[in-house]
């Protein structure tokens, strides 16, 4: 089974992708799925795209939620709480 996954988008390039944070983690994501995705936005992140946009609260009760049910163990989720870097 494959989970789709809140992260925070940290950086956006010209050729329509992006990298995007969970746990401490960095990965380069698509931005073809979706419009208007800025620097410092919570998206929910499936299979490499972005499918969606997450408002900040129900992102970090979602990782909570994951959290919890140990789908994040060994992973620092609250890393992601700094600042973006544009």
């Amino acid at each position: 089974m494959c989970l789709a996954i809140p992260a925070q988008i940290t950086e956006i390039f010209e050729n329509g992708m992006a990298r995007a944070a969970v746990g401490g983690i960095v990965k380069e994501v698509s931005l073809a799925l979706t419009d208007d995705i800025q620097v410092g936005d919570y998206v929910i992140v499936h299979v490499g795209f972005v499918l969606s946009r997450l408002d900040p609260e129900e992102a970090r009760e979602t990782l909570a939620l994951f959290a919890g049910v140990g789908a994040l163990d060994g992973v620092d989720w609250e890393a992601d709480q700094e600042a973006p870097t544009r």
